[in-house]
């Protein structure tokens, strides 16, 4: 079997490599694009995000990351507690008028 040459300082190979390698065009109005990006990042944070950004990166701040974890936690405790509260009410109603009146509910 024939040893291949592989010099990595063959320069017809490295020639031929840098033909080959090919450079894509850039997309239409590519450096007005990036302008417009570093401009954008150059406005203070607070200028550009409305409200509900400027909650989340708040509440996404180290100090305050456990006090949100644990608001959300009871709001959503709390929002469970009250939707169980009325199932389990209807469902008392429903088995009161059953008991009472079997025949109304069909």
């Amino acid at each position: 079997m024939e040893k291949e040459n592989s010099n990595p300082n063959d320069e017809k190979l490295s020639a031929l490599l840098r033909e080959a390698r090919s450079t894509p065009s850039l997309p239409p109005r590519f450096q007005e694009g990036v302008w417009r990006r570093i401009e954008e990042s150059e406005i203070p944070a607070t200028a550009r995000m409305n409200w509900l950004e400027a909650m989340v990166s708040w509440a996404l701040r180290p100090k305050f990351a456990l006090t949100a974890a644990v608001v959300l936690v009871a709001a959503g405790s709390l929002a469970g507690a009250r939707e169980g509260n009325h199932a389990a009410h209807q469902d008392a109603q429903t088995r009161y008028v059953t008991s009472v009146a079997p025949n109304s509910l069909r």
